[in-house]
């Protein structure tokens, strides 16, 4: 399966393994996303949490609770983290499906401070939401020492494992990876599946990599906080849900897009339409309401990046993506 996104900076032995991944961010080849990048189209909009223990070894110490279901939703940075625990794990959806297209489709953020202290996670993706199919991840770390409860990891030997990355930038996952997948449509993913590694590397507490490694992060972490801290998960290719449609593309025309300064919106049919324009993080740039078959809105205002302009007529409602540069 193709490998979008490893950076092959160099080749070296770790107990017998030999293999570089892409760096932390901020360095030259690394493939973390900020949050604010303008790839950004959408946001998990909901969550169900299964909270994992503080210590897989220790059950007694109970589960973990810092965060809810509401954390990881919308925008990176927003509404805090959810603590998963160890094995925990959370389902995320989204207002439409995320689709295979050029390059990362999406991806996880974590709240690491320094990009060192990594607490990693596998993903899962469905186009059911019943059977979920994870990436292949891989971790070349050490085995043979357990990485202590506020020890250190090196991103370079992490691969699609979520948490790879500092707080505020994502881990990105490429659908194509899973081209040919049974029971899985690349192209209509409604659900994503983060779930906590352990970090444990002795068995039976070990969780393994696609190669059979351990997997080896801080471990234990026997707090409210512990395991994996999920933030958000930001779509890159998606497809929003249209309710109702204004009966096809047809019924209007929007342009230029991408749009420095005007954005003209053109109907074929008078009516009363409600526009408004939002950001990412669903907050309104914009309202209006007219009956004309043309509309030209200022958009000199809005910084750079991707908006959302949505227009309702009747019970009737479309939303179409626009670029502002």
């Amino acid at each position: 399966m193709k490998k979008v996104f490893i950076v092959i900076l160099s080749c070296f032995l770790t107990n017998g393994l030999a293999a570089q991944y892409s760096p932390p961010a901020g360095q030259l080849g690394s493939t973390a996303i900020h949050k604010d990048s303008s790839v950004f189209v959408g946001w998990a909009t909901k969550s169900i949490i299964e909270r994992g223990w503080q210590n897989i070894a220790n059950i007694s110490a109970g589960k973990t609770t810092a965060g809810d279901s509401i954390s990881p939703t919308g925008k990176s940075g927003i509404n805090g983290v959810v603590s998963l625990g160890d094995n925990g794990s959370a389902i995320l959806t989204f207002d439409g499906v995320i689709k295979d297209g050029p390059g990362a489709d999406f991806a996880v953020f974590e709240n690491s401070f320094d990009g060192l202290f990594l607490e990693l996670a596998f993903v899962e993706v469905s186009s059911d939401g019943i059977n979920f199919f994870r990436f292949d991840a891989v971790s070349l770390s050490d085995t043979t020492i357990q990485t202590n409860s506020f020890g250190n990891t090196d991103a370079t030997k992490i691969y699609n494992l979520a948490g790879k990355y500092k707080v505020q930038y994502g881990t990105p996952f490429d659908l194509s990876e899973l081209t040919g997948t049974p029971g899985l449509d690349i192209n209509n993913i409604s659900h994503v599946k983060v779930v906590d590694v352990v970090g444990n590397i002795v068995e039976p507490y070990a969780t393994f990599d696609s190669q059979n490694h351990s997997v080896n992060d801080p471990w234990p972490t026997e707090f409210a906080a512990g395991g994996f801290d999920l933030d958000a998960v930001g779509v890159i290719n998606f497809n929003p849900t249209s309710v109702d449609g204004l009966t096809g593309e047809t019924n209007l025309i929007m342009y230029p897009n991408p749009v420095k300064g005007l954005l003209t919106i053109r109907f074929t049919e008078t009516a009363t339409y409600f526009i408004d324009i939002h950001d990412l993080t669903g907050k309104v740039m914009f309202s209006n309401t007219t009956t004309k078959k043309e509309h030209s809105i200022e958009l000199n205002y809005l910084k750079p990046g991707v908006y959302f302009v949505s227009i309702k007529s009747g019970t009737k409602n479309i939303v179409k993506r626009i670029i502002k540069q």
